[in-house]
């Protein structure tokens, strides 16, 4: 599956641990990432500052769905299982 564009979903609904540019402690989950655009881009992409995290997310329909509602819902949704289970 591509990303689709405009969506940004993978830039909100995950918590990230790693540093970030401007954010050092990393991102909460459901949190705007500083980096997202305003045309729902990240603004690292291809660049050596993006967290290795980002660079390995891949786009796939478990985790997408049809839609940016969707994408958020569900990757919240596999946040909150992977922090649970852990």
């Amino acid at each position: 599956m591509e990303c689709r564009s405009g969506c940004g979903a993978c830039c909100i609904a995950p918590s990230i641990s790693s540093p970030i540019p401007g954010m050092p402690q990393g991102k909460p989950a459901g949190e705007r990432c500083l980096h997202l655009s305003v045309e729902m881009l990240c603004a690292l992409f291809g660049r050596p500052e993006r967290p290795v995290v980002c660079g390995q997310f891949k786009a796939d329909p478990e985790v997408c769905g049809n839609n940016q509602q969707e994408a958020i819902r569900l990757i919240g949704w596999w946040e909150h299982v992977t922090t649970v289970a852990c």
